[in-house]
């Protein structure tokens, strides 16, 4: 449970370094601000077809009797929004990843500048670090959907789908988040996809600490304009514990050492 306080501690510190750096909070605000601009009028055009989107996907209710013809098709409009809003909140974060990209990039690497005063470098050029954060950000969202189709067809279980699939939805929404805001940190270490994954679920209760919080923060209007700076910075903070960087660096060795270490694996 302490690396379940330790993940949100992580969240918190990250928006309090942005807070004390506002210039680097106010560009990061720019590209989230973009993004969520065109997610508002994707949503709000959705939301005002839901009744319609239900009722051309379920014709054989059309002769069903009051009230169950309501109660089926309001059932399945909340599922419906509910399964959106998942598939927004983890796609709303990594679009703007990668529309701010360079930007969030020299954020991470200025935050860990100020916390060990070396920054780790994968060697890649900027056009191919762009290419694999699009190559995972498919990859993530293709997962996230496969989940979403689980979770909708959970939500049809009476009782467990309107109260343990929700938990459930949110944890795994929190821990793509983490994967996501994480990833820029990680690959600067030369870490892709795949060990990324690897050094999350290794410290889960962590991951879950740190993302959870931050989807649930996500629901409000705007809010994720705001937190988007803060969530990267503290993603960078976290980084540093995954690979053991926050500890006490030996005589005889440099800052860079586990980073170094690391890319090497």
């Amino acid at each position: 449970m302490r690396d379940l306080a330790r993940g949100f501690g992580y969240l918190l510190k990250g928006q309090r370094w942005v807070a004390r750096h506002g210039r680097w909070w106010g560009f990061g605000m720019i590209p989230a601000l973009i993004t969520v601009v065109g997610y508002a009028a994707a949503l709000v055009v959705l939301f005002f077809w839901t009744d319609d989107v239900i009722a051309w996907a379920t014709p054989f209710a059309d002769d069903w009797s009051a009230p169950w013809l309501g109660v089926f098709r309001g059932a399945l409009s909340i599922l419906f929004v509910a399964t959106c809003l998942f598939l927004a909140i983890i796609s709303f974060t990594a679009v703007t990843l990668l529309v701010g990209q360079p930007f969030y990039e020299s954020l991470s690497e200025q935050v860990d500048r100020s916390e060990g005063g070396t920054v780790p470098d994968s060697g890649m050029s900027v056009w191919a670090e762009l290419w694999i954060g699009l190559r995972e950000a498919i990859a993530l969202l293709i997962r996230v959907t496969l989940w979403s189709v689980l979770f909708f067809a959970l939500g049809f279980i009476p009782a467990v789908g309107q109260t343990v699939v929700p938990v459930l939805a949110f944890c795994v929404t929190g821990f793509f988040l983490t994967e996501e805001v994480t990833s820029i940190a990680l690959l600067r270490r030369g870490v892709l996809l795949t060990e990324r994954r690897r050094m999350l679920r290794s410290r889960r209760l962590l991951s879950l600490g740190f993302g959870v919080p931050l989807a649930l923060l996500y629901l409000l209007p705007l809010v994720a304009v705001f937190l988007m700076p803060g969530a990267v910075a503290g993603g960078t903070l976290l980084v540093r514990d995954l690979t053991g960087e926050n500890e006490e660096i030996p005589q005889g060795e440099t800052a860079a050492g586990p980073a170094g270490a690391l890319n090497g694996a």
